[in-house]
């Protein structure tokens, strides 16, 4: 029956699992989520971005942790989460903006749109506003928005693109992960 089951996704596997997009703009965004310390480690690459990101989640994947790297061995940009939700900077500067985001966004990934919607218990044609702390990799700055994600079925979803800051419907797998987002990504493994 159309609507009675609430949104569930098979648990990452324990083994590390590696996957790659193609991009709309010719580049490639990759990612690697494995289990390790209690949390999953989400590793990944941003396409043209010429960016690398660690996300650190807890095992109910809660944002713990999100490093940013462009051209340098340490991270341009490094955010941590406590368990309150409070947000700061590896220098323990408190930021007071992020707090009620519950998530990073990047524009070049579609991981990080993957990862909300794996948590999100949805039955069909519901919806829910989550607050993001929004990374442009470029200047390093971080703002907080309001984003609404809909579940349209056990394997399509609706959402604002943070590739094209406009809305899409997209489909996923059974991991809950986006196999394509119209015009910006493509599964390619």
């Amino acid at each position: 029956m159309r609507g009675c089951a609430v949104a569930t996704f098979a648990p990452f596997p324990q083994a590390p699992l590696s996957l790659r997009w193609n991009v709309a703009d010719g580049s490639t965004s990759t990612l690697e989520i494995r289990y390790e310390n209690e949390g999953w480690t989400a590793q990944g690459t941003l396409g043209t971005d010429r960016a690398q990101f660690v996300l650190r989640y807890s095992a109910t994947l809660v944002v713990q942790q999100f490093m940013l790297f462009r051209d340098m061995d340490e991270p341009d940009l490094w955010l941590g989460r406590d368990r309150s939700g409070r947000w700061g900077e590896v220098n323990g500067a408190h930021r007071t903006d992020l707090d009620g985001c519950s998530d990073i966004e990047l524009r070049m990934s579609p991981f990080t749109s993957s990862i909300i919607i794996k948590r999100l218990p949805l039955l069909d044609l519901h919806g829910a506003n989550v607050n993001v702390a929004s990374v442009n990799v470029e200047t390093l700055e971080v703002v907080p928005r309001q984003r609404t994600f809909a579940r349209l079925d056990a394997h399509r979803w609706r959402y604002v693109s943070a590739f094209h800051e406009r809305e899409v419907e997209s489909s996923v797998d059974d991991f809950g992960l986006i196999i394509d987002e119209p015009e910006a990504f493509t599964r390619a493994s």
